[in-house]
């Protein structure tokens, strides 16, 4: 840890937060067993680039911001890859002067002396937060293709047989470049000739790697071997999981392999810990909206719900809010399928269809289990959603998943799984609806121009003209390339979120059964940003660009 708790407490004062404040972080940070600068940026108290720049600050050393830079491919690579990792350290610099690195340690002497003496020339430290370095750290990213060919290379150089060749080498391999490419799934897919293996990034599939279709099934096996599923069982659907060390942490990973008509297709889940270190404000949510979200978890009582279609991001917001909510004098029990993720200090239960410990009968255990708060993954049937709106109703706080394509809809929506219309009136607090939509990648940003008059085709002129100047031509941002970001020009993702707060006059319009059309409305009336909206701020702010709004919000595209 950079700085003492002491010190690190007088900077939160700086930065605006009350004894209160911080006592409550000290206690979270006690309960995860997290330092508190870490525990800070988790309970959305400071952005993790503010912190980064007071801490700076008070160190009396420069502070930088990576991402909003580019870095020279000869300068990266002054660190080696190794070493860079280790240290969390980033060569960004080079002039007559020296070196410039940035460190999420500037104290650490010896790295600054290894670059010293390994470039003839001196170094200057810059602090950077460890967030930003492992973002950047992806520029180390090699072409899968181009490293398994050179690895079966050297494989078949050492024996006569690709018999020969180490499966778990190539298993670990895809592991571990999917882990640093941030991807959260892995598909196998077997076909005529080859074995096709795509990567997830930013919910998109990309083709990475083409397997000789003789080392498919040695692949499967390794994989099978590793969950602990049948080797000798190919022609039924198996699950599983797994876990391996990467890169000094542990990776958790969900197994399914189907058969499919050429071969056993397998997808594996990646479940990192750097995956769900999000807070609301790191999702993109805008301070109109979190002030909603904060005030509905101040409440010890009602339902908080968010919205959305499979991918869109619900259960990392309902984790960002549990975080939240996670103090030592509640008591929060949670039901899922899956448990995506482990969080200390709550009760988490796995979803047994083979044992009837379904959602509706996990609810109903929960609620003798002497709850403060519960998450429930998800209101699939009228059991459950009866349930939730009860334990809501009987000082409870509820937090939940639905399928709808807007905040609106969820509340029609619970009433036709037979919630009595007042009650969903009186329980519900307050509803997130979200989609994720990619990130400009700010290694390769670039300004654009497009014409008003063809944007309009696609976007009322009256969103456009609330976010852009009046004159024909609008100035946005997209990305043109790079290695980072696969030369696709997104890297990373961020919400798109609309919120409904529950007024007198919304109420009113659930207990009259008014359909979702007419709620929208009055939540617009009364402040409601739309995900389209929010979109087209974050396109105005150079975060994202309008064709990914348009994919996302599913209005026709440019």
């Amino acid at each position: 840890m950079l700085l003492p708790n002491a010190q690190l407490k007088t900077i939160l004062v700086q930065a605006g937060l009350d004894d209160h404040a911080i006592v409550d972080l000290e206690t979270f940070a006690a309960n995860s067993r997290i330092p508190l600068q870490e525990a800070a940026i988790e309970k959305d108290a400071i952005s993790d680039e503010k912190l980064g720049t007071f801490i700076a600050n008070y160190l009396k050393l420069p502070f930088v911001t990576l991402e909003k830079m580019t870095i020279p491919e000869a300068v990266f690579r002054i660190v080696p890859e190794r070493l860079a990792r280790k240290y969390k350290v980033v060569a960004f610099a080079k002039d007559a002067d020296g070196i410039k690195l940035a460190m999420a340690d500037p104290t650490n002497t010896f790295i600054q002396e290894m670059v010293s003496r390994k470039t003839w020339r001196k170094v200057f430290p810059y602090l950077a937060t460890e967030r930003d370095i492992e973002n950047t750290l992806q520029m180390y990213r090699k072409d899968l293709q181009k490293t398994f060919d050179e690895l079966l290379q050297q494989e078949l150089s050492k024996s006569t047989s690709a018999i020969d060749v180490p499966i778990e080498k190539i298993v670990d391999m895809l592991i571990t470049y999917a882990y640093r490419d941030k991807a959260s799934d892995i598909h196998i897919e077997p076909e005529e000739s080859d074995s096709l293996v795509r990567f997830r990034i930013d919910g998109i599939l990309h083709d990475v790697l083409y397997l000789d279709k003789k080392f498919h099934d040695r692949v499967v096996t390794r994989i099978k071997v590793l969950s602990r599923l049948r080797t000798d069982e190919h022609l039924s659907a198996q699950d599983g999981k797994m876990r391996m060390l990467v890169d000094d942490e542990n990776l958790d990973l969900r197994v399914s392999i189907i058969p499919i008509a050429e071969g056993e297709k397998v997808v594996l889940r990646l479940l990192a810990s750097h995956f769900r270190q999000f807070t609301l404000v790191d999702l993109g949510m805008n301070e109109r909206d979190l002030r909603k979200v904060n005030a509905a978890i101040n409440k010890s009582y009602g339902m908080i719900l968010s919205t959305g279609p499979t991918g869109s991001g619900k259960t990392t917001s309902i984790y960002a809010i549990l975080k939240i909510l996670n103090t030592r004098d509640k008591n929060i029990t949670t039901i899922e399928d899956p448990i995506e993720y482990r969080i200390k200090g709550v009760n988490q239960i796995q979803v047994n269809a083979k044992t009837s410990l379904t959602f509706a009968n996990g609810l109903r255990s929960i609620l003798r289990q002497d709850p403060n708060v519960i998450f429930v993954g998800e209101i699939r049937d009228n059991e459950t959603a009866g349930i939730a709106v009860n334990a809501a109703l009987t000082g409870h706080l509820v937090l939940s998943t639905l399928h709808t394509n807007d905040a609106a809809t969820a509340l029609p929506r619970l009433v036709d799984m037979k919630v009595e219309p007042f009650l969903v009136a009186s329980t519900v607090n307050v509803i997130v609806a979200q989609r994720l939509v990619r990130k400009i990648c700010e290694s390769c940003k670039m300004p654009v121009t497009l014409q008003r008059s063809e944007v309009i085709k696609n976007i009322p002129e009256v969103s456009i003209t609330s976010h852009f100047a009046p004159s024909e031509e609008l100035h946005v941002f997209e990305g043109k390339g790079c290695k980072v970001c696969h030369f696709t020009g997104y890297e990373g993702r961020i919400g798109v979120f609309e919120v409904i707060e529950m007024s007198a006059e919304i109420k009113k319009l659930i207990t009259e059964k008014n359909d979702s059309d007419v709620i929208s409305k009055q939540a617009i009336a009364e402040g409601m940003t739309t995900m389209l909206d929010d979109g087209l701020e974050k396109v105005s702010k150079g975060l994202t660009t309008i064709s990914e709004v348009l994919r996302v919000t599913k209005v026709e595209s440019l």
